[in-house]
């Protein structure tokens, strides 16, 4: 049992939570897992890619039991709350690799019709918010643009609520790369805006079975009109018959994902 918060081992899962942890990752190619939701949901669907769990005796209690092929380090309850990044700890985290995945052949390969693309989106929780609905609604992957949050940050990982590992995530996907990539596959490229030429309902119906993809804009500036033009993409309005002027990116996400998801 690690009990010495000078542990080598605490010191390392400390480096990928902290100031410089966007850094650490991206070096390592590892992150954290924190929690028994996601921590099940890594193990049952990410194929390997945990490779430590550290554990208090009552973490791993609360947890059950873990049948994979991974590295299990138990450690005091002190030097888990000192290598958590929540307030309240579950006792027990892991550390992951990272995947590695190439767009064009998850295209090629897995003949996707409905992507989500994020265009710097920079708060934790709408990113994981949009991760989690994607795959509620049968999205078939997501994709965030470079300058966009850290997907595999702590805040971001733990809002995934487990979805992180039931869909493809892809990052660093720049304007250019994606209209690249419609161009290619013969895909399509829609944006919603509030005076989009089609309504969500009917564009739904029209790219229904053909590659989508579907691109929302940052929280504060949506998407500028130098990114539109690059893009050239259908525009689609959402309808609303209340009196909000508007939704925040989270929830015009979900709305434009179930109704594309009721139209397959």
């Amino acid at each position: 049992m690690i009990t010495s918060l000078q542990s080598p081992h605490v010191e390392a899962v400390k480096a990928l939570l902290g100031s410089r942890g966007v850094k650490e990752r991206r070096e390592r190619g590892q992150y954290v897992i924190e929690g028994g939701t996601n921590l099940r949901a890594a193990l049952d669907n990410a194929n390997g890619a945990v490779t430590k769990i550290y554990y208090t005796s009552e973490g791993l209690t609360r947890f059950g039991q873990i049948t994979s092929d991974v590295e299990l380090i138990e450690v005091s309850p002190q030097v888990m709350k000192a290598m958590s990044d929540t307030v309240s700890s579950q006792g027990i985290l892991a550390l992951a690799q990272i995947p590695e995945r190439s767009l064009v052949k998850f295209i090629t390969e897995a003949k996707p019709t409905r992507i989500a693309y994020f265009w710097q989106i920079q708060d934790p929780g709408n990113a994981g918010t949009v991760i989690r609905a994607a795959d509620a609604f049968g999205f078939d992957a997501v994709i965030f643009s470079d300058n966009s949050v850290d997907v595999y940050s702590p805040k971001v990982v733990r809002a995934t609520a487990g979805s992180l590992w039931q869909i493809p995530v892809f990052e660093e996907c720049a304007i250019a790369e994606l209209a690249k990539l419609a161009g290619q596959f013969q895909g399509e490229l829609l944006v919603t805006k509030a005076d989009g030429e089609e309504t969500l309902a009917t564009a739904a119906r029209r790219v229904a079975g053909k590659l989508s993809f579907w691109v929302f804009g940052n929280e504060a500036r949506g998407i500028p009109a130098e990114v539109e033009r690059e893009l050239q993409p259908s525009s689609v309005r959402i309808p609303m018959s209340g009196r909000a002027e508007s939704l925040n990116l989270a929830t015009a996400a979900a709305v434009v994902m179930y109704a594309s998801e009721a139209d397959q």
